[in-house]
């Protein structure tokens, strides 16, 4: 039976499930619901002994705080203020399941759910601040909620369903525009991998945010009374986003071509361009930057200057003195920092444009990424020019050219780069034809594969010793090593160099590319392709980066070329049997001896058993013939070239077992005990296993 008691009569039980801190359980929305509302389900207490008439709340924490919190407030008096309860009797445990069950079986609205709620509510009730203060929450809360209940139908219906997280359907509400919710979730929206973030970055690909220094620099109010509309982001703290920044583009252009027009009035300059941005990096492509005079220092600056160096030298001196008192040392090196910054401050002189140049060059006005119009210190020209320094002192004149006028001097240009009248092609137009020109000696080049050969292997073989600009992207760099540390030498390491040493090299002496160009074009054939083989065979890469696999088309090569390891490289201490493990020396001895190999071995330490596998795989071990043939043949299989095909299925991923040098000790015990008792799963053994 629900009756009601006075706030001031109840307290929390100590059996209430709801232990959280206040902060976790959004008390101050709750107490302003109740406080709009009223408490609108009944709480569940239990009489107390003391004091008489008295109550605990085990089921209802929540309300019971809230209530509190008004109280605290002075929104209600507890002593007058009746809350709606339910009494129970029982015992703790009983009571304890009843409070569990009341809030365990307690569902919450989904999200879904709440945007009808509000939207509904809304509908009748239009004031968004006081439904929001009814509710406790904020308005941009209920602004969301309205939001997400007008997304577009099946973006909406997928929510309801949970097909979508609240997340996901917050990104598409990020734009009021239902045909870019619906193009976007028509590309989008049944891909399992779209976050939220790429929803949001493709809805705003045609958009401008409203911190954006143009939109900055526009204002909302001229962008919005130009016809500019704004999907307010209620989501999110990025801010708004501008869908139509056409319009403000054109607004923020008025607006620096207008500020452009007042500076080149005031200050004569040739031009001014206003740059929409904090970086002028494109916009001075092809522009010439002005070197200026600069201010030659008055004879009293000079003087100060000189008296300066004086005594800093002095400074100094008396600073290298062991004996200098440290209060004293503190004093001179304050002393020389002060002098030092005044000898800076009179060194870096003024620049000035002399007035005749001003027609001839411009600056570029800028946006800081805070909307503010700057103009930059730089001075462009679209010819070369610069002032002499020489006439710093007369800033009203420029360099004096061969005419002996006061023409402003320009440099001697490239041939290539001379337009007719003897001006300079335009940098834009200087690339166009560099490319034109390009694609002509290509299309040439397609009738002279002779040639073609000789420039490639020239370009590949060239570059190895050489930093020349060789017009091609052709190349055969030496690989980049994984860092081991020293390899051990070898035979074909040996072959390599003393291949290199054999090599026609007198085509290489000249400083000039085309004379050694020359020079290799006349080599033999043979020559020429020793050196080719030699650039191919030095450019292989070990493995590819970040893996322990080998290459498929490596592996062809050597089966073309039946190559076989063993001939080549044999195993020893250093490049193998030391950094394996013991199990692993033992298996391999059981693998071409059998156990009465490996059983001769197993009580010997680490160091003597890679010894004598040494011996063995050498052919220097006195053992059976069939054995000797064995382990004459042995590589492992990280050394052979298994076949041309890539297999399907291994995991390409680097080795994470840690270093091969981890078990290296020279422990003692029998196999199979102490810290040598090890299953072969602990290792990574595949490279022991032979071939058959």
């Amino acid at each position: 039976m629900i009756q009601t008691v006075k706030l001031a009569k109840l307290r929390l039980s100590p059996i209430n499930v709801r232990t959280a801190p206040d902060k976790d359980l959004a008390i101050e929305p709750l107490a302003a619901a109740i406080q709009a509302r009223g408490v609108l389900q009944n709480l569940l207490i239990t009489p107390v002994t003391k004091p008489r008439g008295h109550f605990e709340v085990f089921d209802g924490g929540r309300r019971l705080r809230a209530l509190h919190l008004l109280v605290e407030q002075g929104q209600i008096a507890a002593d007058d203020y009746d809350v709606p309860v339910m009494v129970l009797k029982a015992d703790a445990s009983e009571l304890s399941e009843t409070s569990l069950a009341a809030n365990f079986h307690q569902l919450k609205l989904t999200p879904a759910e709440e945007c009808r709620a509000f939207h509904h509510f809304l509908g009748k009730d239009g004031d968004i601040d006081a439904v929001a203060k009814r509710f406790g929450q904020t308005r941009r809360f209920i602004e969301g909620r309205l939001r997400l209940a007008t997304l577009a139908e099946p973006i909406f219906d997928a929510l309801a369903a949970g097909e979508i997280t609240l997340d996901i359907a917050k990104a598409y509400a990020s734009t009021e525009s239902h045909d870019k919710q619906l193009m976007v979730w028509g590309s989008y929206g049944q891909n399992g991998y779209a976050n939220a973030d790429m929803i949001r970055r493709v809805i705003a690909n045609e958009t401008m945010k409203s911190t954006d220094p143009v939109a900055i620099l526009v204002g909302e109010d001229a962008y919005a009374a130009a016809g500019g509309r704004v999907d307010r982001d209620l989501f999110s703290d990025a801010g708004d986003r501008w869908t139509d920044p056409e319009i403000a583009q054109r607004l923020g252009a008025e607006i620096m071509e207008a500020e452009a027009r007042r500076i080149g009035e005031e200050t004569g300059l040739g031009w001014i361009r206003p740059v929409a941005s904090s970086s002028t990096w494109n916009a001075a492509a092809g522009l010439h930057r002005v070197v200026l005079p600069t201010v030659p220092p008055t004879e009293e600056e000079t003087a100060r200057m000189d008296e300066i160096d004086a005594r800093l030298e002095a400074i100094y001196a008396e600073m290298e003195d062991e004996a200098l008192p440290e209060e004293d040392y503190a004093r001179l090196d304050a002393e020389a920092d002060a002098l030092g910054e005044d000898r800076e401050r009179l060194s870096e002189r003024p620049t000035v444009l002399p007035d005749e140049l001003k027609p001839q060059v411009g600056v570029f006005l800028t946006l800081t990424p805070r909307g503010e119009m700057v103009v930059e210190p730089t001075y462009y020209s679209e010819q070369p020019i610069r002032a002499d320094d020489a006439d710093a002192g007369d800033t009203g004149g420029a360099t004096a050219g061969p005419t002996g006028r006061g023409e402003p001097q320009v440099p001697a240009l490239r041939p290539e780069a001379v337009a007719p009248g003897g001006k300079a092609l335009s940098a834009s137009l200087y690339d166009k034809l560099a490319i034109q020109r390009r694609d002509i000696l290509a299309a040439a080049l397609l009738g002279h594969p002779g040639l073609a050969l000789d420039f490639a292997l020239f370009a590949m073989v060239d570059a190895r010793s050489r930093h020349g600009q060789y017009g091609t992207s052709i190349h055969a760099r030496p690989p980049l090593d994984p860092t081991v540390g020293e390899v051990p030498g070898s035979r074909a390491r040996s072959d390599l160099a003393e291949a290199r040493e054999e090599l026609d090299a007198g085509w290489t002496e000249s400083a000039c590319e085309v004379e050694r160009f020359e020079a290799f074009r006349v080599l033999a054939d043979d020559a020429k392709a020793g050196w080719l083989a030699w650039a191919v065979a030095t450019s292989l890469e070990a493995k590819p980066t970040y893996a322990t696999r080998q290459n498929p088309l490596q592996n062809r090569l050597a089966t073309i070329m039946e190559i076989d390891v063993a001939a080549w490289w044999r195993p020893t201490s250093e490049n193998f049997f030391d950094r394996v493990t013991k199990s692993a020396l033992l298996s391999l001895l059981d693998e071409v001896g059998g156990p009465a190999l490996s059983g001769r071995h197993a009580a010997q330490k680490k160091s003597e058993i890679s010894a004598s596998c040494e011996k063995l795989f050498a052919g220097e071990a006195i053992v059976e013939a069939e054995v000797k043939e064995k382990a004459l043949a042995w590589v492992p299989n990280a050394m052979r070239f298994l076949d041309g095909v890539e297999p399907d299925g291994f995991d390409d991923r680097a080795d994470e077992s840690g270093d091969d040098d981890a078990d290296l000790g020279d422990a003692d015990p029998v196999a199979g005990e102490g810290d040598e008792a090890l299953t072969d799963a602990e290792f990574d053994e595949p490279a022991l296993v032979a071939a058959e």
